[in-house]
């Protein structure tokens, strides 16, 4: 036996699709525009990486003076890692920001 088509209700799927998808642009926007810098423990390097996980900028701010090579690169490497931690803190803000009245599949 065929069902009827509720139109109401496909176009308010339509809708929310609609909005869903402007929101994730809006999201895709805000992740590439924010950033977020982190500092080795040691102070010797900062690191610029935005939201959507892109690392923009890697500045040797510390003396060098007295520090070799495997310094800076347990720096750069510890920072980097920071970094990335950061970009997925910033990206889960946003994403609680941007879709707050939109809670995960299954839940109500």
């Amino acid at each position: 036996m065929p069902r009827e088509i509720d139109e109401a209700w496909v176009e308010e799927a339509i809708a929310r699709y609609r909005r869903i998808e402007s929101l994730r642009d809006e999201f895709d926007r805000a992740a590439r525009a924010t950033e977020v810098t982190v500092r080795s423990p040691d102070g010797l390097v900062e690191v610029v990486v935005t939201a959507a996980g892109e690392v923009t900028e890697v500045r040797v701010v510390g003396n060098l003076q007295g520090r070799g090579n495997r310094d800076l690169s347990v720096s750069l490497t510890t920072t980097i890692a920071a970094a990335a931690d950061a970009a997925r803190w910033a990206r889960d803000k946003l994403r609680a920001e941007t879709f707050a009245d939109y809670p995960p599949l299954g839940e109500s």
